[in-house]
């Protein structure tokens, strides 16, 4: 069994991989929640263990240079570079939008505009009316006040799109190439681009970063989020509203949970058969970046909606972690 994190070569296809007997794994049980995945619009899985590839697989013609939509997945990659720009000292979370933006940028009324802060778009806390007929509309027509900023949790997509405008304004400097000086160039993400604010990658990508946020924002000794209070915050409950929402992560092991498109908390786990522990990036059509710090695990699945799925959490979740965790010793 490894006992080091291995972290993959930038600029190479190479990939260490480690058997999921020599870990002492349920081959059985593990293949189990493979064919499981598989039956459910699963197109590329990817288990990694101290960065290491337990197992990779694809379907519906599909192989590790496949590149497709990670929908709100990479909201998770986007709360990552605003930690970036911020210990830079490019960006301030605790500063108003605006100062980014430029006042007028939502058509709440100015006082009630000025405390909508970065933060509150990291947390889905803006105040913002959700009552529109597109979510990710973005002109301030369709930004209106509903109360005031950190009062209730919604899962507003049009304030995080705008984050992005956040970002590349306070950096100076194109999103794509943000993305690729500050992250993908770091870490050897070699398929991937931003389009209509929504990133694209390969599933080995997913995994690249996943193994990132595993190893709190450290490449292979190279401190890429040297600010570990905002790491902390990021992967922590960020609000008294969702416990199970930390800046743009998904969080289990909290006593209750939101969900997109609803306004109600559920009590108990986000996911109760995964480690406690979990955080995920999740997107719409089932796209996952899981990472289980306690198991030095990070899971990948990419693919189509399973046919039980909402924007984030679905019960693909709790299914495949039931099965997962039979294996996982």
């Amino acid at each position: 069994m490894p006992s080091t994190m291995y972290f993959p070569p930038i600029g190479s296809d190479v990939w260490e991989t480690v058997s999921a007997q020599s870990l002492g794994w349920d081959v059985s049980k593990l293949n189990e929640a493979i064919t499981y995945a598989g039956i459910k619009s699963t197109f590329g899985l990817i288990i990694l263990y101290k960065g290491r590839i337990v197992t990779e697989n694809y379907w519906n013609a599909w192989d590790k240079n496949k590149v497709y939509y990670i929908a709100s997945a990479g909201k998770s990659v986007t709360t990552f570079l605003a930690g970036i720009a911020q210990q830079e000292g490019q960006l301030n979370i605790n500063n108003k939008t605006s100062a980014y933006l430029g006042t007028g940028w939502s058509s709440a009324p100015f006082a009630k505009e000025n405390l909508i802060k970065v933060k509150n778009q990291l947390t889905m806390t803006t105040g913002l009316d959700y009552n529109v007929p597109d979510l990710d509309c973005t002109t301030p027509a369709c930004l209106a006040y509903k109360a005031d900023a950190g009062s209730f949790w919604y899962y507003h997509n049009a304030p995080y799109l705008l984050l992005q405008n956040v970002i590349a304004n306070a950096t100076s400097t194109n999103y794509n190439t943000y993305t690729k000086t500050k992250l993908a160039d770091k870490i050897g993400m070699q398929n991937y681009t931003w389009y209509s604010n929504t990133l694209w990658l390969n599933s080995r990508d997913m995994a690249r970063f996943g193994l990132l946020i595993l190893n709190k924002g450290t490449w292979s000794g190279n401190q890429l989020m040297t600010d570990q209070s905002y790491f902390t915050a990021m992967t922590n409950t960020s609000q008294n509203l969702n416990d199970s929402y930390g800046y743009l992560w998904w969080l289990n092991g909290k006593a209750s949970f939101m969900a997109p498109t609803s306004t109600l908390v559920f009590p108990g786990m986000l996911n109760p058969a995964a480690p406690a522990d979990m955080i995920a990036a999740l997107g719409k059509g089932d796209k996952k970046i899981y990472v289980i710090p306690s198991k030095d695990l990070v899971v990948i699945r990419h693919g189509d909606d399973t046919g039980d799925a909402v924007l984030g959490p679905s019960s693909f979740d709790n299914a495949f972690w039931t099965k997962l965790m039979l294996a996982v010793k």
